[in-house]
């Protein structure tokens, strides 16, 4: 227990380094103290350190943290008021830590908390800068740790203690060690600096004792979580771990598999593990595949064969969302995405192993997949291959499915709408190499068996403005012309007239979409859940479409923060591909433990995001294609803690009733008509929400849809 035994650089960097994995983990396995000031905390960040707090706890060490409160523009206004500030940061500490309902990724990294404040290894205080107008804030990132030697490690830099800038962001940190020459005058320097902070010694800070309502909640979520105990292991953890050492997935104590599930693998199996589970969003696919991929490989290690598993999946976020799940099962995959550099040899090197009983796991992109260099990978296996591939849908079209390896064994294909959409050549496609559909679980029996949440449904009709009115109908008559055209047309011309129908549908759909009156209908809805958590909008995309500019207006995602985030006063922030990747993960952490009140999107969070504690939803616009609705609406109603039941707020911009417009109007509107009835169709309050739209369906006569 030395820590100049360690392995430790002066300089760990984001390009680099994880630090995590290089720098907290090995050094706190040695260590028996830990001496940590903070701009900002979160409990995240003991979760992705796990190991070496546990060789701490082992140690009989103690660690000791001193972090700055976040305080609300409310708290900050209050103390400017004068009121007692002390009060109002225990109210801000607590209230990060007792909101209500509690997401479970919360609940699970607090109830981590709560368990070393219970064990006594963990003791926190609180800084703040004294004697400046609506109190400072304290941003010093200073750290030390030391073994039973005496032996010190400090450090200094960019990094919070958090798990977005441990993973994510882009941080660096200075490490001086007290046994390295020219060292130890400033690793004594760092130590003395937190003595005194914690002392309350610090000149303009002011240290004040964690809130006892704040620790009293956090033990109270301690006895919720199980604590594991390295030392007590029983005969089956001993076998998980010696099959995780070899590759093998091996399902995790704590997942209990429900009865479709157990149902869809049996399916699979005796169907000569091929098949498509075809399961709502939200129910457990990615859970189920990865059971059914530990059974198959309970078969194969009897035998002393070797597998190498391939699972596809569309975006980059579900790279990282699989992987996670994957970890749970025992196992670290191979993640292909990104530069081929970064992953072409460890790919080929794990595939090319000789050794027999072993499974190798890849995960990656669809266009990684498609890759020559990816299957040239591919080219090497030699053992049994099994291809799972996720939101299968996506790998219908002529590029994707021409890489699907046709040697491979097993195939298991998973989506909520495994149909193309207009393409029934590529569906067939994907029945032909995958197999039949196994299992079809939809909406309705997978709320009846608990599966998702129960939800109401609430449809807001908003009319358009004039101006609005006289492009949209300008738009519906070219269209009704254009109709005709395509009907009579052939060759070149039946494709040039489809061509410009399809730019016309979607400026026609933009119009409704980006219609003036759903902010101010949105404002409405939104003062009604004001306080409630964990809100999403989805947006239409781009600019308002106006008819003499052809780039647009003010987008509708911009409106949105504005008028949540300036206007009403909420935690807000948007979700778009305009955030980079680790800012979506931060953001994603931030909205699942509380930090934001809603998230603001168009089409980010329509796949490959996890965001089980979201509870309303509004609708402000979303395409014909009826996975996209699915998708969102799978969203909302993923299960949760504390979560009985959801709300899905649509806003339907009403066209124009137009006689002469009619015929052309009625055909186009059957479609959305069925979203708005498919979404109604299996609500809370489906009477109520099919009343809102009686008037319509009469209107186009529609009342068989």
């Amino acid at each position: 227990m030395s820590l100049p035994n360690v392995s430790i650089t002066d300089f760990y960097r984001s390009d680099t380094s994880d630090v995590a994995r290089d720098f907290y983990i090995p050094v706190l396995a040695e260590a028996v103290r830990y001496d940590r000031a903070v701009g900002y905390f979160t409990s995240t960040s003991l979760r992705l350190v796990a190991r070496g707090i546990d060789g701490l706890r082992a140690n009989g060490g103690k660690i000791r943290l001193v972090a700055g409160p976040r305080l609300s523009i409310d708290d900050v206004e209050d103390i400017r008021r004068g009121y007692e500030y002390r009060e109002i940061v225990a109210r801000a500490i607590t209230r990060e830590v007792a909101v209500e309902p509690l997401g479970a990724r919360a609940i699970e990294s607090l109830g981590m908390l709560g368990m070393l404040i219970a064990e006594q290894v963990l003791e926190i205080k609180i800084a703040v800068v004294a004697g400046t107008s609506g109190l400072g804030i304290y941003h010093e990132k200073i750290g030390a740790i030391a073994d039973a030697l005496g032996n010190t490690v400090a450090f200094t830099g960019s990094l919070n203690e958090t798990r977005a800038a441990m993973e994510d962001n882009f941080e660096s940190i200075e490490v001086f060690t007290s046994w390295t020459q020219g060292d130890a005058r400033r690793t004594c320097r760092i130590q003395e600096n937190f003595d005194a902070l914690w002392e309350g010694k610090t000149e303009r800070l002011e240290v004040l004792e964690f809130p006892r309502e704040a620790e009293e909640h956090l033990l109270e979520l301690a006895a919720q979580v199980t604590s594991s105990d390295p030392t007590r292991r029983g005969a089956r953890q001993l076998a998980c771990e010696e099959a995780n050492k070899h590759g093998w997935a091996t399902t995790p104590k704590e997942i209990e598999l429900r009865d479709y599930q157990k149902e869809a693998i049996t399916k699979w199996l005796q169907a000569g593990a091929r098949g498509i589970f075809q399961m709502a969003t939200g129910t457990g696919k990615t859970i189920t595949a990865l059971a059914a991929l530990d059974q198959i490989g309970r078969q194969l290690r009897t035998r002393g064969s070797s597998l190498v598993t391939v699972i596809v999946v569309p975006l980059l976020d579900l790279v990282e969302q699989w992987s996670q799940e994957l970890n749970r099962f025992g196992i670290v995959p191979v993640k292909c995405r990104d530069s081929v550099a970064t992953w072409w040899t460890q790919a080929r090197n794990a595939i090319a192993d000789p050794r027999s009983g072993r499974s190798v796991t890849l995960v990656v992109t669809n266009k990684t997949f498609g890759s020559d260099a990816f299957q040239d990978v591919l080219s090497f296996v030699e053992n049994e291959l099994l291809i799972i591939a996720d939101e299968v849908h996506h790998l219908g079209s002529e590029h994707n499915r021409t890489g699907l390896p046709a040697f491979a064994s097993w195939r298991l294909a998973l989506s909520a709408t495994p149909e193309r959409w207009f393409d029934d050549e590529g569906t067939e496609a994907l029945r032909n190499y995958f197999g039949k559909i196994l299992i079809s679980l939809g909406l309705k029996d997978a709320i009846e068996l608990g599966a998702l949440t129960r939800y109401r449904y609430r449809p807001v009709l908003v009319p358009l403005t004039d101006e609005e009115t006289a492009y949209y109908t300008v738009l519906t008559s070219k269209i009704g012309a254009l109709f005709g055209q395509v009907k009579g047309a052939k060759g070149k011309a039946r494709i040039e007239a489809d061509a410009q129908l399809g730019q016309l549908l979607n400026k026609r759909a933009n119009v409704l979409g980006h219609a003036e009156g759903k902010i101010a209908a949105l404002r409405k809805e939104i003062g009604k859940r004001r306080e409630q958590p964990f809100q999403l909008i989805y947006c239409a995309e781009g600019g308002r479409p106006q008819e003499d500019d052809p780039v647009g207006g003010e987008r509708q995602v911009d409106q949105a923060l504005d008028l949540l985030g300036n206007l009403l006063g909420m935690r807000v922030h948007s979700y778009t591909s305009r955030e980079s990747k680790q800012e979506r993960r931060e953001l994603l952490e931030a909205f699942g433990v509380g930090d934001l009140d809603a998230l603001v999107s168009m089409r980010c969070l329509d796949e490959g995001v996890d965001l089980p504690d979201a509870r309303t939803a509004y609708m402000l616009a979303s395409s014909s294609n009826p996975r996209q609705f699915i998708q969102r609406r799978g969203r909302i109603l993923r299960r949760a803690r504390g979560k009985t039941e959801a709300e899905v707020i649509d806003f339907i911009a009403v066209p124009p009733q137009d006689q002469e417009l009619y015929e052309t109007e009625r055909n186009l509107f059957r479609r959305e008509m069925q979203r708005f009835v498919e979404f109604a169709k299996y609500s809370e309050n489906y009477g109520e929400a099919l009343s809102e739209l009686r008037d319509l369906r009469e209107y186009y006569e529609l009342m068989d849809v």
